[in-house]
């Protein structure tokens, strides 16, 4: 007759199995993570733009061309580019005489996007509450 021997019960915790998914799941969010944030897809409403009503005061346009420079529809220099301090300070100036004055930003359509949000924070730092963006009426689909 054949006897067993008795073997004692294991009591360790066999972790090879936990080691071989962690290193899937490191694997996955490695390959991943870099998808994630390259950017999101954004779905922006349609919408006509309002033209300002006529009885309002004429806005400031604060334009920054294609390369890269300031122009201000104030004064006898609108044709003239002007430096960040000068912009600065014209609108500073007009925005004391008359605070009620709506301010547009109007950017060049080839105009790194860079440009026109340093033109609004210029503004901001001027004293400028809140600014419009100028828009064409071409139709966009």
């Amino acid at each position: 007759m054949y006897v067993r021997k008795r073997r004692k019960p294991v009591s360790e915790i066999n972790v090879v199995p936990y080691i071989d998914v962690m290193l899937v799941l490191l694997i996955i969010f490695m390959v991943t993570a870099p998808l994630v944030t390259q950017g999101v897809k954004v779905d922006l409403p349609k919408a006509d733009a309002q033209p300002l009503k006529d009885d309002s005061k004429p806005p400031l346009i604060a334009s920054v061309d294609a390369s890269g420079q300031y122009f201000l529809n104030v004064g006898n220099s609108q044709d003239k580019p002007l430096e960040a301090s000068e912009l600065a300070a014209l609108v500073g100036e007009h925005l004391k005489k008359e605070p009620e004055t709506p301010v547009i930003v109007k950017g060049d359509g080839a105009v790194p996007y860079n440009n026109v949000v340093q033109l609004m924070v210029l503004l901001q730092r001027s004293g400028v509450p809140s600014v419009g963006l100028m828009t064409d009426s071409s139709e966009i689909e």
